[in-house]
C-alpha cells in the first residue's frame, strides 16, 4: 500500500509539472485530489484494515494529499497573479492625459422664477410654504366660495380621485387652510406666499399642460386696501421684470376675491409699443388678484368686519416663458440638457 500511495504521488509530480494553464491545473486537480482520485478509493477500501493498518495508512494518505493540495494551490496562486498582472496592464492609466470636464448642474428655470419671487415676498415680510397637492373639496373649492354646484367651478376643471377628494386646481388651497388655522387659533395678521404644482384637465400645448406652477399669495389684517394690493403687485412686477414697467388693473372674476382684477404689464420688449410678444397690444397679462371675499373670511371663521385681506395668483409657467423668451411650455419638463444650460449663469 505504501508502494501504491507512493505511485500515485510520483504521477502527480509527473503531471503537474506539464501544467501551463488554469484549465491543465484544474484537470489534475480533480484527477488527483476529486471525489473519485485514487487516495480517495484507498481510504474507502480500508474498511477490512486492521486498526493499526488504518492509522498508518490513513496518515501516509492523507501526508499524500496535504502535499498534492499545497502544490496545486501554489501553483493556482501563481496563475492568479499572472491574471491580474495581465488585467493591470491592460487597464494602466495615462496620467498625462487631460482629465474629463465634469459639468455643473444649474437651477431649474422654473426654480429659478419661484426663488426670486420668493426673494421679493420674504423682503417684504411674507412666509414661503409649498402645502399639499391632494386635498378635500372642502379646502380647494368650499372653502373658497365655491360650494358644490358653483357655476365657476366649470373655470377649472377637476381631476378627482375620489367623491371629496382632489389633486388641488390651484395653490389658493393654501388660503383656506392657512386662515382656517389662523381663526382657530384667534390669530389677526398673516401674510404668505404658497406655491407647487396644480392639476387641470387640460390639452396639452405649446402653451398650456394639465400639470402647471402657481405661485398664490396673500396677506390679511386691519385696514388692507385696493392701494395695498397695487402698490404690491406693482413693485413685485417691476422686480421681476422692468423698473420702467407700468402696471394696469382691468376689472376680472374670481370666486373668492371682490372686487377682482387681472394685471398687465407694459411690454418690457417694445416698450409699450406694440411688438410679436405683445401681440401689438403693447400689454402683456401677468397675473389675476383682487381683496378677498367677505363670503371666504366666513367660510374659514372670521367676522368680515373685523378683518380685511388681499390675494393673487401667478402662473410661473407663464412668468418664465416671459422673463426667458420661451414659446414652447413644454421646454420645461422635456429634460433637454442643452436647454436647461442656458440658465446656468441667470442671475450671477
Amino acid at each position: 500500500m505504501k508502494d501504491k500511495i507512493q505511485h500515485i504521488l510520483d504521477g502527480f509530480n509527473k503531471e503537474i509539472k506539464k501544467v501551463k494553464t488554469p484549465n491543465e491545473l484544474e484537470e489534475v486537480r480533480r484527477q488527483f485530489a476529486g471525489k473519485n482520485s485514487p487516495l480517495v478509493e484507498i481510504l474507502k477500501g480500508m474498511k477490512q484494515a486492521t486498526p493499526e493498518e488504518k492509522k498508518e495508512i490513513g496518515q501516509l494518505t492523507n501526508d499524500a494529499r496535504s502535499e498534492i493540495n499545497s502544490q496545486i494551490n501554489e501553483l493556482n496562486e501563481q496563475f492568479q497573479q499572472e491574471i491580474l498582472n495581465e488585467k493591470l496592464k491592460k487597464e494602466q492609466v495615462d496620467v498625462s492625459l487631460p482629465g474629463e470636464r465634469l459639468g455643473f448642474g444649474t437651477l431649474h428655470p422654473l426654480n429659478l422664477v419661484i426663488d426670486e419671487i420668493a426673494n421679493i415676498f420674504e423682503e417684504l415680510g411674507f412666509q414661503m410654504i409649498s402645502g399639499t397637492e391632494v386635498d378635500s373639496d372642502e379646502f380647494n373649492f368650499q372653502k373658497l366660495n365655491l360650494p358644490k354646484g358653483h357655476p365657476a367651478r366649470d373655470m377649472q376643471d377637476t381631476f378627482y380621485i375620489d367623491e371629496d377628494t382632489v389633486l388641488r386646481t390651484h395653490s389658493t388651497n393654501m388660503t383656506s387652510h392657512l386662515l382656517t388655522e389662523l381663526s382657530k387659533n384667534n390669530g389677526h395678521n398673516l401674510a404668505c406666499i404658497s406655491y407647487g404644482n396644480v392639476y387641470r384637465r387640460d390639452d396639452d400645448d405649446a402653451t398650456h399642460s394639465h400639470q402647471f406652477m402657481q405661485i398664490d399669495g396673500f396677506a390679511v389684517g386691519d385696514n388692507i386696501t385696493f392701494a395695498n394690493l397695487k402698490w404690491l403687485l406693482t413693485y413685485m412686477c417691476q422686480r421681476l421684470f422692468d423698473e420702467k414697467a407700468r402696471v394696469r388693473f382691468r376689472p376680472s372674476y374670481f370666486p373668492f376675491t371682490e372686487p377682482s382684477v387681472e394685471a398687465d404689464i407694459s411690454c418690457f420688449k417694445c416698450d409699450g409699443e406694440g411688438c410679436d410678444l405683445c401681440k401689438q397690444s403693447g400689454w402683456i397679462e401677468v397675473l389675476g388678484a383682487g381683496l378677498i371675499n367677505d363670503q371666504v373670511f366666513e367660510e374659514n371663521g372670521f367676522d368680515p368686519k373685523s378683518i380685511s385681506g388681499l390675494a393673487f395668483g401667478i402662473g410661473i409657467e407663464r412668468i418664465a416663458m416671459l422673463k426667458f423668451g420661451i414659446a414652447n411650455i413644454r421646454d420645461f419638463y422635456e429634460n433637454n440638457v442643452q436647454f436647461l444650460e442656458q440658465f446656468k449663469f441667470y442671475g450671477k
